[in-house]
Order: C-alpha cells, then structure tokens, then sequence
C-alpha cells in the first residue's frame, strides 16, 4: 500500500518559486485543458475564497493562501468588488474598492490591498481566478448590489484593471459572477468589460462565472471566452459529469472548468428550506471526481465557511457554522490534494471518458460509475462513488495483461489488487460500499510504469 505523499512537496515546490513570475496560462492544442507557456499540463484545482481581498487583513490572507498553496492548490478564486456588500463596507483597513462607488475611479489603498493578495499568491505558486465583480453590481437579484455598472464604465474598468495587472502572469479573468444574463444590457455590460480587458491584455485567459446550475455558454459564447465554466452548484442530486459533456458537443471547442460545486459545510440545497442535511467531504469528492474523469479541465473545492471567511464576529451567511480559521482543516480540502496528485501520476489530460467499459448495471443515481481509458489504451480508470463493485471490459485495454489497483480518495493511499488477464471482462469490488465508500479502480497495462507500486 502506498500513500500520496503530497503536503510537504507541494509546500517545497511553492517554495521555490518564491519571488518569481509563474508562467502565463494558455488552452492546450486540443483545446480540452490548460497548459502552461511552455506547454506543460496545468490541473486547475482551486478554492473558493470570494470575501478573501473584502474581508481579510494581510496576516490572514497569508494563512489562507499559505494553507491553501501547502495543500497542493493551484488557483484560488476570489473577488475585488465583493458581494457582501462590498462596496459600502470597508475591507480590514478600512478602504472601500472604489471613488464615489464610479467604477472608473479606483481607491488606490484599497487596490494596493488586492496587489498585496495576487503578488503574495505568486509568490507560493498560486493563481488567482479573479472576479472583477460579483454580478449583483450588473444584476443585483439578490444581495447588497448596488447596480452600478452600464456598458460605458465597464469598459473603463475592465481597461484599468487589465492595465494594472498586466505584467501579472498569476491572473486568471473571470467575470459574471453568480448572477443570471437576463437581458441585453446585462450582456452588453459583461461584453463591455470582456472588450475592455482585451484592449490591454491578450496575455491572461478570459472566463465567466454563471450562477446555479447553468455553465458559461448558456448565456456567451463569444471569441473572447477562453474557459467554459459551470456551477453545478450545493445539491447532493448534482450530476457534476453533464455539463461536461454538453459542454463538449459545442462547435466552439473550449476547457471547461467545475468553477462551484457542492460546499463542503453547506445546507444541502439550502434554498429549498427542507431538512436535506448539510454536505460533507463524501460530497466533494464525488462532484471532483465526477468532473475530472467526464473531462474537466479543473475542478474547485469551496466551503461554505471560507468563501464569506466567517468568523463568531461576522453574519454568517446560509447557516455558516464554523470559523474559517477552524475550516482550513475540514477533510475536503486535504482530499482534493490527494484527487490531484492521483490524476497527475495519471496520462489525465489523455483520457477519454468511455462508458462502454462498464459491463454491469450502472443507473445514474448517487452511484453512477465513470470510466475513462487513456488515447493509447494503455490506463483505464473508474470511479464508483458508493463502493459498488465494477465489471470493467479488459479487452479495451491494449495488453495481455494487466495490474489493477484501489485508490482511497480519503487517504490517498493505493492498495494493489491483483494482475489479470484481459481476454474478458473481471469484477472489481471494494472492501466496503455505501455512502462516502467511494473508490478509484485505475487498471494499468502490465508493461505500463506509473509511479503506484
């Protein structure tokens, strides 16, 4: 049995990109997934931290992003003009984002504040996915707003902020922001801002985040849009995996990216008012691996404590329970560091989503189980969310044999099981089932090496 020792090299990798520029981002030639500059595969596995830049103080935002950078995250998403009333309500040095609440204004103390947060992600290898407004200041629904943007001043800002960061290799651009395009001056305005952002920069890839259960494409599918993104949002009935493969059956060929998806420590479907229970890890890994193995190009971990960075002092926001503080530590995010780590021991950004390898029953319920198989037919992967056992086809794969293995997305352990001919299918089944027994079947050809013995 062999465990994914991932913490402490993640924590030495960041570390030695300290005080350096990380390389820009750019979409892959197959246009599936993100790659660095220089063509390298680049797993999106993000976090969600909204309230980061609005509510924290600069000691905090260290421990956030220092967590945050030791557990193996990439990219961490996060807002300047907030939604908690992140206009009118001062940011830990009492600061408001902008003049006048003009958004072609820019409070300069305020903005030395989110230089503060984007040069010290940089400086432990992280990204920043970010928002330069929540969407209630385009669509205000529900929130504080106010509404404040029209397509002139859009553009301004969108101009000013590229301007600013340009020379940030770190950024990646999201707009919208949780809030519905419902007519054509909402699309005016986020195209303004897209137009205004790609007067000045080219460099830096262009994305949007929709609001519940809807992905990018259902309101834009402009040049500009580099990333297709979706919510697929806080409900134990999400089928993670579909957006991706609609996604995928556009003529415009993008990476999409699982932008927000079950909190962990969140009401389950929280709008319903009903007794569902709350969301837990068993939840988290279920939509992360759900949306790699569809073929997602990232997946982002959110917890319902951290992205208003709760604390005993603040209003918590749909049942917040647990100080941010105390959250870092939740199981979640420690299991999406092992989730990726297994994936890039994988060929992940080579693998196909086939569901033709599965010989047993399969309905798409809780337990639905994806299969994927690598373009050289030489790794397959399945993942069974409820520990039901999976009758994989060993045909498909091109070998005599094969070694198959168990990866505990709880531990992030690997135990051998066997080696086996693949002159016909064979049944693998895990050592428990039910709810939160989920577990990865990985298949490798005998003569294949990845690093799992």
């Amino acid at each position: 049995m062999k465990q994914i020792f991932i913490l402490f090299v993640s924590f030495m990798l960041s570390q030695s990109v300290f005080g350096q520029n990380l390389p820009l981002l750019k979409i892959s030639r197959d246009s599936s997934y993100i790659v660095t500059k220089d063509d390298k595969p680049f797993f999106w596995l993000g976090g969600t931290a909204w309230e980061l830049i609005h509510r924290l103080d600069r000691e905090e935002v260290d421990r956030y992003l220092t967590d945050r950078a030791n557990k193996g995250f990439t990219i961490i998403q996060t807002v300047i003009l907030a939604e908690l009333d992140g206009l009118n309500t001062p940011n830990a040095y009492g600061e408001k984002p902008l003049l006048n609440n003009d958004p072609s204004q820019l409070n300069e103390q305020y903005f030395e504040h989110v230089d503060y947060v984007i040069e010290k992600a940089n400086e432990l290898g992280l990204y920043i996915g970010l928002l330069p407004s929540w969407g209630d200041k385009i669509n205000k629904k529900w929130g504080a707003g106010p509404e404040i943007f029209n397509a002139e001043n859009a553009k301004k800002y969108g101009r000013l902020l590229a301007k600013r960061y340009l020379d940030n290799n770190n950024i990646v651009w999201i707009l919208g922001g949780d809030r519905p395009i419902e007519n054509a001056n909402h699309l005016e305005i986020i195209r303004a801002m897209a137009k205004g952002i790609r007067e000045v920069d080219n460099n830096h890839l262009l994305s949007f985040h929709p609001v519940g259960a809807k992905k990018a494409t259902d309101y834009i599918n402009d040049k500009w849009l580099d990333l297709d993104m979706y919510q697929s949002g806080h409900s134990r009935t999400a089928r993670e995996y579909s957006y991706v493969l609609d996604s995928k059956t556009s003529l415009t060929k993008r990476p999409i990216i699982n932008g927000e998806a079950r909190y962990e420590n969140i009401p389950d479907r929280f709008w319903e008012e009903k007794p569902y229970g709350w969301l837990d890890d068993a939840d988290v890994r279920v939509s992360a691996y759900w949306s790699i193995i569809a073929g997602a190009a990232g997946y982002t971990y959110g917890c319902n404590d951290i992205w208003q960075m709760y604390d005993v002092d603040k209003m918590p926001i749909i049942n917040a329970r647990t100080d941010w503080q105390a959250a870092l530590h939740l199981p979640g995010s420690f299991q999406m560091a092992y989730m990726r780590q297994i994936f890039e021991i994988l060929p992940w950004q080579k693998m196909w989503l086939n569901q033709n390898l599965i010989w047993n029953d399969n309905p798409e319920d809780e337990s639905y189980i994806l299969s994927a198989i690598s373009s050289d037919k030489q790794v397959v992967i399945a993942y069974t969310p409820t520990g039901n056992p999976v009758n994989i086809d060993l045909s498909a794969i091109d070998s005599k044999r094969i070694v198959a293995y168990w990866f505990n997305p709880r531990s992030g352990k690997t135990k051998k099981i066997g080696e086996f001919e693949t002159m016909t299918s064979q049944e693998f089944k895990p050592w428990s089932s039910g709810r939160g027994s989920d577990f990865l079947l990985i298949l490798r050809a005998e003569s294949y090496k990845i690093d799992l013995d």
